[in-house]
């Protein structure tokens, strides 16, 4: 081999290496924080796992304005991280412009469906775990009052409300559910003061189980509850540790698995749509130590029951996102 070749072979070895080196997967957490206690958080706790088997390193954004979206996509992409995984359905307008302009990156987005060669889009069946959830709270309420707390007023936070709507009713006919949604801007996924204030508004009414669907404003209205002696129920996250005794479960919506296997999977990610439910782990609720003595062996009894026939398909949850309706409201 000439001198040349064994240069130009040194060469090319270096910048291959080069671009491996930076081809580390990367993930954009949404409004509300990387440490919001919910759905963020799941998704950091999905990379921390990754890096906990691998060994490998990854980079992250924390997004604190609307504008930063695109942006923060493209500076990923341009920087060789693949996959780019994003956290939120509202990165879809600005992923659906990016994609096109990097083939060669794979994008993950959780909660919304993009239609691009390159990009794997994430979703969950919210409303089968709200609804076991609902027969939960049913079956914890004394009152026979509950309430539901959304965040951001959007048709995947009404489709949690009416599988958990759909579940209490389930458990008891004659249930009343108070509802609130925090706000219509994204600001709604983080306003804990706000989140304590509906939660107290409903208490008043009665209400002695409240769920929230809320990203960091739910942390108020669990607060909220736990200062009144009333149950409430997480979201996203196992939540359970947080007022152990008075969050009576948590719904828990496996963000941490779909970051964790698109890491894992690296730029082999499958580009297509991805559904995760009961039937395959992607949903599910908490027990733990934190909730063992309040979730009773009646509550799990009723609750693992409604499990095995959504699962099993005796029970049809509606899907709000189908029609944007709810027939049990």
């Amino acid at each position: 081999m000439s001198f040349t070749k064994v240069i130009l072979g040194t060469v090319s070895a270096l910048a291959m290496t080069a671009v491996a080196a930076i081809a580390d997967p990367a993930i954009i957490y949404d409004l509300g924080g990387k440490f919001d206690k919910s759905f963020n958080e799941a998704a950091s706790n999905g990379a921390a796992k990754w890096v906990k088997e691998t060994g490998g390193k990854f980079r992250e954004i924390e997004l604190t304005s609307e504008a930063q979206r695109e942006q923060a996509l493209r500076r990923l992409a341009e920087n060789g991280n693949n996959p780019v995984v994003m956290t939120g359905f509202a990165f879809a307008s600005a992923l659906d412009k990016v994609a096109p302009d990097y083939p060669d990156t794979k994008f993950v987005i959780i909660d919304m469906v993009v239609n691009q060669p390159n990009v794997s889009s994430v979703v969950f069946k919210e409303h089968e775990g709200s609804y076991l959830v609902g027969v939960a709270a049913a079956k914890a309420s004394k009152s026979g009052t509950v309430g539901f707390i959304g965040g951001m007023d959007i048709p995947l936070i009404r489709k949690f409300a009416c599988g958990y709507v759909q579940g209490v009713k389930a458990a008891n006919p004659n249930a009343k559910v108070i509802q609130n949604m925090t706000g219509t801007t994204p600001a709604a996924w983080n306003d804990p003061v706000k989140g304590g204030e509906l939660a107290k508004a409903q208490i008043s009414q009665g209400a002695d189980v409240i769920y929230a669907a809320a990203g960091g404003t739910g942390v108020g209205v669990l607060q909220a509850a736990a200062d009144a002696g009333i149950y409430s129920i997480g979201v996203d996250s196992n939540q359970n540790y947080l007022h152990p005794g008075s969050v009576l479960t948590s719904m828990m919506k496996r963000v941490d698995v779909a970051v964790y296997k698109a890491f894992k999977a690296g730029a082999d990610v499958k580009p297509g749509i991805q559904v995760l439910g009961l039937a395959n782990g992607g949903i599910d609720y908490a027990l733990d130590e934190n909730n063992a003595k309040i979730f009773t062996a009646d509550i799990k009894a009723a609750v693992d029951a409604a499990k095995a026939d959504i699962i099993a398909g005796k029970i049809k949850v509606h899907d709000y996102m189908s029609d944007n309706s709810c027939p049990v409201e």
